[in-house]
């Protein structure tokens, strides 16, 4: 069966020859809890929007500390902890959700949904002709330029380039391309090294599409505020509310024995700070919002007296 990104990164991990030998049964179970999850949350149906996230949201959290505590956490081997950063079962979580999510808040509100709402699909950054005086090429050498973004709701775009104003076969370059217009980066833990990275990635999305939105969210944040008022991020969401664990305090989750006397600090500190219910409904209804955008009409705007 296909799997997203998360249940592949699950099949890595079994498929590692690094990986523990006692780890690998029980990654077997989470991939068998994996494609439990993914069955629940596409056949979780509600009367609201709300309710929708509501549900949801709840099973993100439930799945998401079985992943962190049980899976990761609990492990008698130190592997699966050290080296969460190179094997991403952890992170991963939220990417694979982000598009079912939205995919079924917009499918309660929109019948016929023409917009592609997935994760890791390369959408357009630039363009540019690999061509000169001396050396034209077909179609003036275009060549687009793309980037992977964690999450995107996006439009597929053909393109045709030529010299030819009749666009001749043999003189024509047919091109494909997705037009990203809400696009988010996900982050485990937001520093401010990250925060200028994707300050950066904001302009580069809005120079090549004017009218999209950027998102930057983080479960945790990891650096002290900074307004994005001077950027061209539109928000940045804090889906868990909270601030990283301290430095001092993981340092100790690194052994079998250090993870097993914190271990109910630490589930406390999870179910303390789960995913923000509210966070997610902001969310949703940003894109909402630039779904229902309408042109403007003068008459309109001066009953309003706005625009």
């Amino acid at each position: 069966m296909a799997r997203g990104v998360h249940g592949e990164k699950i099949v890595s991990a079994i498929q590692s020859n690094k990986m523990p030998v006692k780890d690998v049964p029980r990654l077997e179970m989470a991939l068998q809890r994996y494609d439990e999850w993914i069955e629940k949350l596409k056949g979780i149906n509600a009367e609201t929007v709300d309710e929708l996230v509501e549900k949801l949201v709840t099973e993100l959290n439930t799945y998401k500390n079985y992943i962190d505590i049980n899976l990761i956490f609990d492990s008698e081997e130190d592997f699966l902890y050290r080296q969460k950063g190179q094997l991403k079962l952890d992170n991963t979580v939220i990417e694979e959700f982000m598009p079912i999510f939205v995919k079924k808040c917009v499918e309660k509100v929109e019948e016929n949904c023409d917009i592609e709402i997935s994760s890791q699909i390369p959408t357009f950054s630039s363009v540019y002709f690999a061509s000169s005086l001396s050396n034209p090429n077909i179609g003036g050498g275009i060549n687009i330029k793309t980037k992977d973004q964690d999450f995107s709701m996006s439009r597929k775009l053909y393109l045709q380039s030529s010299y030819d104003p009749q666009f001749n076969p043999e003189k024509t370059v047919k091109l494909e391309t997705h037009l990203g217009y809400v696009l988010a980066e996900m982050k485990t833990n937001l520093d401010k090294t990250m925060f200028q990275e994707a300050s950066a990635t904001a302009h580069d999305i809005k120079q090549a599409v004017t009218g999209a939105k950027y998102y930057l969210l983080c479960d945790y944040l990891d650096m002290t505020p900074i307004s994005t008022t001077t950027t061209d991020i539109d928000e940045i969401l804090i889906l868990r509310k909270a601030k990283r664990i301290s430095s001092n305090i993981r340092k100790e989750f690194s052994t079998k024995i250090g993870r097993e006397k914190w271990r109910p600090w630490y589930t406390e500190y999870l179910m303390n700070n789960p995913y923000s219910v509210d966070m997610f409904k902001r969310f949703i209804n940003h894109i909402f919002s630039q779904m229902s955008n309408e042109e403007l009409i003068e008459e309109s705007v001066l009953e309003v007296g706005y625009f």
